[in-house]
């Protein structure tokens, strides 16, 4: 016993709360980097949302081509025989037809690979929690009991935010509007 603890409880308090850090890690790095890659893809580009059009380094346009609603995808595309004549064409795009830029209607929040890393998280949180019911029904020490419970509450709480926006984030689906 440490300080009216026993030392396993310690031990596994602090584990859960570790898992619960990597957790929180993920989910910020995740995040991260998704919009980090979001931005790469696009290098030197600039949208104009008034107008619904990207506009390149050189200054030409690239118009909503198309909408795909299945994969809530807005594809706009330059027009083709200016792109060939461009002296940036080999370091921008290989297509003949015009350089297309795809952009998510679907927020960080609604993305695949955000549903994949709230998955991950949502598993870690529930290895902290079993590790913490499993103290909970071991040891029947006031202190210990207190302990666990408290971080108990943390974990379930966090548990329940994380899976309320993983459930929401897949049935709501943002509206397109059509082709301009």
């Amino acid at each position: 016993m440490i300080e009216g603890f026993h030392a396993e409880v310690l031990m596994a308090s602090g584990y859960a709360l570790f898992l619960v850090l990597v957790a929180l890690m993920l989910e910020w790095l995740a995040k991260h980097s998704h919009r980090r890659t979001e931005q790469m893809r696009v290098t030197g580009f600039e949208f104009h949302k008034e107008f619904d059009h990207w506009e390149c380094p050189t200054g030409q346009l690239l118009q909503r081509h198309s909408v795909d609603h299945q994969r809530n995808i807005v594809r706009y595309r330059a027009i083709g025989h200016i792109c060939n004549c461009c002296h940036k064409k080999p370091d921008c795009t290989d297509s003949d037809e015009g350089r297309e830029i795809e952009k998510r209607v679907d927020s960080w929040v609604q993305s695949e690979i955000r549903h994949y890393h709230r998955g991950i998280s949502l598993a870690i949180l529930l290895l902290a929690a079993l590790i913490l019911l499993a103290q909970l029904l071991w040891f029947k020490q006031p202190r210990d009991l207190m302990l666990v419970g408290c971080l108990l509450a943390v974990v379930s709480v966090l548990g329940v935010r994380l899976l309320a926006g993983f459930r929401s984030s897949q049935t709501a689906a943002p509206c397109l509007n059509s082709q301009r």
